[in-house]
């Protein structure tokens, strides 16, 4: 899969630029706070629905513009895709191939990317938000049934946090179990398909955080919390839990336990990667897990995504630096940073040069 072009309109601090893509390498190059990451966060946005760095949408508008436009022409094993995302103050409109889409779930996935930037390091450092982040916009880009799973999910739960938040006692513990048969279905899906993606992400995690480490450290991933059995197990397990927990959820007003809670856990040479790992060591753990991702992709779809690296080659030593390029020659890259010259290594690539928002020629 390589994205051929891509058009920003009123897009962040782009006016109406189209970046034409190379197969292979390409770079971004240009001084800080130019628009290079403008221009990656997009791509991430057409393949996930989703800014890394934004929660509201309307952020993502140029400054004075009632609305920004970002469209993509990708070509894939199935041949060519085009997407665009209109965003408005307070909506947004999705096309694909021409036609609107009304669910985010039938836009998400037909084009596919890994991201990594240094603010990576947030997936091993901080809270178990980051981790689920993680996870949930890696399978849904794989998996519509997860997507679809994820979006049911948070509907209920709201359903049933709202409930809790009822002063009528009597009430909460009549219609709780209804919501707890929904959610458990829902959160059985979302927890099985985790299992199964950790699995797959933890083996090839390994090996390439091996690689890079030349196997002075071993990388080690899986779910905090231990679901054995089938879907219908995990739902029944997950059923009781939830009627275990009626007086402090009542208590709380939220629901303790489910999918929503879980954490990953990342263990660097059998140690806690949160609480003992360097910010070197929390870079190559990051790194590994998501070049692990691309191969996952790859095997899932037939073909690898779009490796997207904001940044990463400053906060990288040469050895390391070398190794990511050779790990990711078969793949379209699209890197950021502010002197090519610096990065390349002899490797073949388009260079793209930007400054204030605008394609420099």
């Amino acid at each position: 899969m390589v994205v051929k072009k891509l058009t920003l309109k009123n897009f962040r601090n782009y006016e109406d630029e189209t970046f034409v893509f190379d197969d292979g390498l390409n770079i971004l190059t240009g001084r800080n706070a130019q628009g290079k990451t403008n221009c990656v966060e997009a791509v991430f946005y057409l393949c996930t629905g989703a800014s890394l760095r934004i929660r509201h949408d309307r952020q993502l508008i140029r400054m004075g513009e009632e609305r920004a436009q970002i469209s993509a022409e990708a070509q894939t094993r199935f041949g060519r895709v085009l997407l665009e995302a209109i965003i408005f103050e307070n909506k947004r409109e999705l096309y694909l191939n021409g036609n609107k889409v009304s669910r985010s779930v039938d836009f998400i996935g037909n084009m596919k990317s890994v991201f990594f930037s240094p603010g990576e390091l947030r997936l091993i450092q901080d809270g178990p938000d980051e981790r689920r982040r993680f996870l949930n916009l890696s399978i849904s880009q794989t998996s519509k049934e997860y997507a679809q799973a994820l979006l049911r999910f948070g509907r209920i739960l709201e359903q049933r946090n709202d409930l809790l938040k009822n002063r009528d006692a009597t009430l909460i513990l009549d219609t709780l179990p209804v919501w707890d048969e929904q959610l458990s279905l829902c959160a059985a899906r979302i927890i099985k398909k985790r299992q199964e993606y950790l699995q797959q992400l933890s083996s090839i995690a390994a090996d390439t955080h091996a690689y890079l480490t030349d196997g002075a450290e071993k990388l080690a991933l899986s779910l905090d919390k231990e679901y054995k059995g089938e879907e219908g197990d995990i739902a029944k397990k997950l059923q009781r839990e939830l009627a275990s927990c009626y007086e402090r959820d009542i208590r709380l007003g939220f629901t303790s336990v489910g999918p929503h809670r879980d954490d990953v856990k990342i263990s660097i040479g059998g140690a806690d990667a949160r609480g003992f790992s360097s910010q070197g060591q929390a870079r190559t753990a990051a790194l590994s897990m998501k070049l692990a991702e691309v191969e996952i992709f790859r095997t899932l779809s037939g073909e690898p995504p779009v490796l997207i690296l904001d940044d990463v080659m400053s906060e990288l030593d040469l050895p390391r630096r070398k190794k990511l390029l050779s790990r990711v020659r078969d793949v379209q890259c699209i890197l950021t940073c502010t002197h090519a010259e610096r990065v390349l290594y002899g490797a073949e690539c388009k260079k793209i040069r930007i400054s204030e928002g605008r394609i420099i020629q």
